[in-house]
């Protein structure tokens, strides 16, 4: 079957095999397969992500914790409870449970017990940079550090540099730290937000998906934006959403290809489908294969909590642009 006929689905693991098969063992109880992945886990990148999404689900349970009872002394066990607790955290911020500062506090004493555990391991202050957004007034001193260049606001500068140091450019604490503009700074303007991704963009490598955040924040200006303009499509093609999709199109050709999230793949496929790119679009709907996200397409709909109505965007968003890719290819 031609890929443009594949119906996409999405999975939190992606491609990655390996952490899919560890997730159906999570989802039972069982936590020798999520010890064994971590311990053939050797890349940063690899790492981070497949630590978050392991935590995502094992915050449902106590999986983590019986793991760490039997072995008090493995630092991975230290930092899957460091992600499962600070989910949790998360999760309970968002739902308004009462007891989100009680999470809180777990959380961070988590986080430094597994920076302990751990040194040379980005993930604990990545975690700090999460729980950071929790501190919605900034009222520790950690969350008001001055910022690194102009244009930049006090904010937690020291954890974000604690994780860069370990893994420079850490896709996930570069998010987090655009989460904490959105959640602190005075109600989240975009105008912070993009001052921080084109500070951090411009000094990240091209391979790097810290490149890709730009794309990040003109979706959530386009979701404020949505329903109060009538032209909203021109949002996309103007000379600035265009410089930012191809700059993103610069991470796909250098990203090393087991690093590449599904979420940065469907933003920059997004991203230059709405730019009318749609040959460059072609390669980065071919590298999702089978999967999708549904953000950002979900908000080029009337109903983004509707995920059907987010995939069938997504779907003829890939037949047009995997349609220009093949003309492209068999030339004139």
């Amino acid at each position: 079957m031609a890929q443009d006929e594949l119906r996409p689905v999405y999975h939190p693991a992606g491609h990655d095999s390996e952490l899919r098969a560890a997730l159906e063992d999570l989802r039972t109880g069982r936590w020798l397969a999520m010890r064994n992945l971590l311990a053939d886990t050797t890349d940063w990148a690899v790492w981070t992500q497949r630590t978050q999404v392991l935590a995502a689900v094992a915050a449902g349970s106590d999986t983590v914790q019986v793991w760490r009872a039997e072995e008090p002394a493995n630092p991975a066990a230290a930092v899957m409870h460091c992600r499962v607790v600070v989910e949790r955290a998360l999760r309970a911020h968002r739902e308004g449970h009462h007891r989100t500062d009680e999470l809180w506090h777990e959380g961070w004493d988590a986080c430094r017990t597994a920076a302990h555990a751990a040194p040379e391991d980005p993930v604990p202050w990545v975690c700090l940079l999460a729980l950071a957004r929790l501190d919605e007034v900034q009222r520790l001193e950690e969350h008001r550090v001055a910022p690194p260049g102009p244009m930049l606001f006090p904010g937690p500068w020291g954890l974000l540099a604690q994780a860069h140091k370990r893994d420079p450019h850490n896709r996930e604490a570069y998010h987090r730290m655009l989460q904490f503009v959105y959640g602190c700074r005075a109600g989240g303007h975009v105008s912070e937000a993009v001052n921080f991704v084109q500070w951090a963009a411009s000094s990240a490598p091209a391979g790097s998906a810290v490149t890709v955040l730009p794309l990040y924040v003109r979706v959530e200006r386009y979701r404020r934006e949505h329903g109060q303009e009538k032209a909203l499509d021109l949002h996309w093609v103007t000379d600035d959403a265009v410089r930012d999709a191809r700059l993103a199109l610069g991470w796909f050709a250098a990203a090393d290809p087991d690093h590449r999230s599904l979420l940065d793949l469907g933003h920059l496929a997004h991203a230059l489908w709405g730019a009318q790119q749609f040959a460059d679009a072609g390669p980065v709907f071919e590298a999702l294969g089978p999967y999708y996200t549904p953000l950002p397409w979900a908000y080029r709909t009337d109903d983004p909590q509707d995920t059907s109505l987010a995939k069938e965007v997504f779907l003829r968003a890939r037949s047009r642009c995997l349609a220009a890719a093949r003309e492209a290819r068999s030339g004139p």
